[in-house]
Formats: C-alpha cells, sequence, structure tokens
C-alpha cells in the first residue's frame, strides 16, 4: 500500500479515524473528507498530527455532486491519482415509520446511500483509466437485518451492498475491486448516546460478548485495499462478533 492515495470520507468520527490511522501505518497517503466545521477539524488534524499521522483534509459535502467532483479534482490535481476511496461517511436520525418526517428520511438516504454514488463517480473513471483502484463502502449490521427505528438507515446501507455488486461486476476486468464492509455495534460515539440498558441489550445479542473495536474495522478496510486483494470483489464482510450469521 505505500505511496498509493487513499481517500476517506467520514474520516473524523471513530471508525473513520481508525481506517485513516490504519492506512497511513500500511504506508498510503491518507486524504480525510470531513463536513464538521473547520475550527474541529483542525483540532482533529493537530491532534492526530500528534500522534504521527500527516492527514491531508479537505471539506466536502457528500450529498453535492458537485461538490464531491470538485474534491476527487483537487485531489487529483495535488496527489496524481486516487488509489483506495473508503466510503464511509454516515449518520442516523432514528424514529419509528409512523413518526419519521420526510426531512429524516432524506437526509440519511443522502448522506449514506447518494453519497457512495457521489464519490465513487467522479473517483470510478481515474482507477479504471490507470486500471487499478480499491473501493470499500462502510454498511452496517442493520442494513443485513433491519432494525426496529431504523427504516431510514437500514433502507441506505443496505442499498450500498447492492451498489457494491453491481459495480464490481462493471469494473473486475479494469483492476479495480468494489467490496462492503458491514459492522456490527462498534465502540463509537454514536453508541454512547444509547441508554445503558439498551446497550446491554445489544451487547447480550453478540455471542462474542462485547462491542466491536474501530481497530477490528479497520484492518478489514486495510484487508480489501491491499493490492494482495485483487481476487475478492462484490463481497459483503461483516465483523459482528457473531450477532448476524446470514
Amino acid at each position: 500500500m505505500r505511496n498509493k492515495v487513499a481517500l476517506v470520507t467520514g474520516g473524523m468520527g471513530g471508525i473513520g479515524t481508525a481506517v485513516c490511522q490504519h492506512l497511513a501505518r500500511e504506508g498510503a497517503q491518507v486524504v480525510v473528507g470531513y463536513q464538521r466545521d473547520s475550527i474541529s477539524a483542525n483540532l482533529w488534524v493537530n491532534k492526530q498530527r500528534e500522534q504521527g499521522y500527516d492527514f491531508f483534509a479537505s471539506y466536502v459535502d457528500v450529498t453535492d455532486f458537485e461538490s464531491c467532483l470538485n474534491l476527487v479534482n483537487y485531489i487529483e490535481l495535488r496527489f496524481g491519482r486516487i488509489d483506495i476511496l473508503v466510503n464511509n461517511a454516515g449518520i442516523n436520525q432514528d424514529a419509528q415509520l409512523y413518526k419519521m418526517d420526510l426531512e429524516a428520511w432524506r437526509s440519511v438516504i443522502q448522506t449514506n446511500l447518494d453519497s457512495v454514488f457521489n464519490m465513487t463517480r467522479h473517483a470510478i473513471n481515474g482507477m479504471v483509466a490507470r486500471g487499478y483502484g480499491r473501493i470499500i463502502n462502510i454498511s452496517s449490521i442493520n442494513g443485513q437485518k433491519g432494525q426496529f427505528g431504523q427504516a431510514n438507515y437500514a433502507a441506505a446501507k443496505a442499498g450500498i451492498h447492492g451498489f457494491t455488486m453491481s459495480l464490481a461486476q462493471e469494473v473486475a476486468r479494469k483492476g479495480v475491486t468494489v467490496n462492503t464492509i458491514s459492522p456490527g455495534y462498534v465502540e463509537t460515539n454514536m453508541l454512547k448516546s444509547m441508554p445503558n440498558k439498551v446497550l446491554e441489550k445489544v451487547i447480550d445479542q453478540i455471542p462474542l460478548g462485547r462491542l466491536g473495536r474501530p481497530d477490528e474495522v479497520a484492518r478489514a478496510v486495510g484487508f480489501l485495499a491491499a493490492e494482495q486483494s485483487e481476487f475478492v470483489t462484490g463481497a459483503n464482510l461483516p465483523i459482528n462478533g457473531g450477532q448476524y450469521l446470514s
């Protein structure tokens, strides 16, 4: 992976940070796409630099087609190419469907699913032209099994793997692999908002008896991003402690 250029969207979250760090340790130049305010983004970059990680961060609105195009063009101008794309950006706005408003539906679909199209559509041409690319889309266990109060989130995450399987077939002979990772419940800030009783019930459903760690997802991303993983494409890799085995 040395000298490869990787773009990670949503790279400043719990899983995203672990992915960026892992790819950097493997030798990649990592570009972090973020949508938060510039002050908190700079604080994140500085904190990472203190730990020995020199990331290049750039704002992108992953829900906006033109914003994604601008970022891809900028990266290709500055670094020459994008070898690895990790579509990791995502949000949740949970509610039972009869209470869910249109904005909650649209914002989750746009951020979690439209973003995968927006980023990949602009990055794929360069990968195909160069005959090399690795695309890793971060889905979720709830895209496989559904979840109470998450019709929007589950629909978006299920759609991600349909996208993966279709694109994988289109570019398989072009040197580009496309894969999905579906994490289960991982120790991130998103889980910290869950009531303890709910979290305890979740852990009880996990055969391994614990939550996942961001670095465990990151290592899976590293495996799929490696040059040696060229025979793995169109796959969905579940990382959920055995919680969902289908």
